[in-house]
Order: C-alpha cells, then structure tokens, then sequence
C-alpha cells in the first residue's frame, strides 16, 4: 500500500506559520516515502468557513511549494458519506439523543463529586420520553455512548491501541473524552466522524498533525473499530510558538501566510526558517 499523508485545514481563516510547518510535515513525509500528498478542506463548520479562505489556502499552499492530487475532497460536498456513517451507529444503538442544552450539561458536570471536571456521560431517554421532546421540536444532539460502544466492542474496548511513529503502540483512551457530539442540527457532523471517514475513503496511511490532537485519537480510534475502518499510522508533531511562548492559532491572529506572501518574503526561506530544504 502507498504510503499516504494528508493536510486538512478548515477555511475559518488565512493560515499561519503553524500550518505551514503542519503541511510541509505532511509533505515531506509522503515524498521520503515516494508516497500520496493529500490536501482536504475540513469545512463542515459552514456558519464559520468561508470560500474565500479556501481559495486563500489554496494560494498560500502553491506559494510554499507543495503540490496535491485533484480533485480535492471538500467535506460539505460529501454529507452523504457521513451520514451514511451516523446511520450505521445509529443502526446498533450506539448514538443516542440528548436533549441538554450545554449550560444544563455544564451544571451536570458541575455537580459531580469534588468538583471535578469530568467529561460528560448521558444516557438515551425512554421512548416516551424522547417521542415528547420530538413532538415539541426540541433541539438535540446524536452522542456516541461509551457505554453501548463498551458493551459491542467487548474485551476490545480495552484493547483498542494505534500506532505513533517513532513511539510505537499507544494505548487509546476514548473514555477520556466522554459521550462526545457526532452530530448537531446547527453544525451537522462533527469532526470526529467525517475526519475517520475521509481518511479511509482516501486511503490515508499516515496521519502526521500536530501534538494538540493527540488526545482525540483515542476518540477516532474508537470510531474506526466501530465502523470497521483501517487504522491508519500517527505522527504527532511538536507546536510552533510565538513570541509569547504560547502555540500560534487563528484567533490569536498569528502571522499569516498571506501577510508574509504580499510583503515579499521567499518561500524557499521560509521553508529554511521551519527546518525543511
């Protein structure tokens, strides 16, 4: 099989450093290798992701140096594919819907013994219970219910491990992260399920993204054993941080690529810059 990277960045702003280092990681893993560069636009968020960040990403990626395969898989133009993947969750019992709001599901976690910080676990309603809240048109989200994915899966629950390169076997902890959302009216699927389900339809081998999303994986994990999907390999890499030591992102409105592009910079030294070329 061809080894198979990808770069998935949601168009919610320009990139910045910190995505530039992502993909060239990404890039250069698959090129070692002789393998796949995959680019993918994550743009399910649709009251946040823009066209014309796409086509800015777009520009940013071709003035780094990188090249990808065509077409490029743009997550809103396959809400089929994840759905179908609700479906087959929903078809084993395994999501329920859980009519909390978030501040009522705060106060549940609030309460819990010590005050701890606990991830969230529901339960599904009764049929009457549920069938009330359908016929009053309450808002409700699809959870995915560790404790019916504990009791499908078995003994495999507690096997579940991926592999991080360089680290080996790594032990998946989906349970850390509770009865996570899967899908919600207001944003339809969420991350987790479209990202397993992009990966396997594009074949991907190698997942290389940066440390912060280590954790999701066991979630991701979980998912792949559920659907039956292929376990790809991950390569977690460290964070670029700004001068203030903190990791660069959007919202602190880091330096973008598109601001260091218009004042003249040369790819070719920023690529040196980030330890590539």
């Amino acid at each position: 099989m061809t080894l198979t990277t990808r770069f998935a960045p949601s168009p919610t702003g320009h990139l910045h450093l910190g995505h530039a280092f992502s993909a060239l990681n990404a890039y250069h893993y698959a090129k070692r290798a002789s393998g796949r560069f995959i680019l993918r636009i994550e743009d399910i968020d649709q009251a946040r992701c823009l066209p014309e960040f796409t086509q800015a990403i777009y520009a940013d990626l071709a003035w780094l140096g990188l090249d990808w395969e065509s077409p490029v898989r743009v997550q809103s133009q396959h809400m089929a594919d994840y759905h179908a993947a609700l479906d087959r969750l929903r078809e084993h019992h395994l999501i329920y819907r859980c009519f909390k709001t978030r501040k009522a599901i705060a106060a549940d976690i609030g309460r819990a013994p010590h005050g701890l910080d606990l991830p969230y676990r529901g339960q599904p309603l009764s049929p009457d219970q549920e069938a009330e809240h359908m016929a009053r048109g309450h808002a409700f989200a699809w959870r995915l219910s560790l404790a019916a994915a504990r009791q499908h899966l078995g003994k495999g629950f507690d096997d579940l491990t991926f592999i991080e390169d360089g680290r080996g076997v790594q032990v998946a902890r989906p349970q850390q992260a509770g009865d996570i959302v899967l899908a919600r009216k207001d944003l339809g699927v969420a991350y987790h399920l479209a990202v397993v389900v992009d990966d396997a339809l594009q074949g991907v081998t190698h997942v290389t993204r940066g440390d912060d999303l280590f954790e999701a994986t066991g979630v991701q994990r979980l998912l792949q054993a559920l659907l039956g999907l292929p376990i790809p390999t991950y390569c977690h890499h460290s964070l670029l941080s700004g001068p203030d030591g903190q990791r660069l992102a959007k919202r602190d409105r880091a330096q973008t690529l598109k601001a260091l592009r218009e004042g003249g910079m040369d790819p070719s030294d920023l690529r040196r810059q980030l330890g590539f070329d």
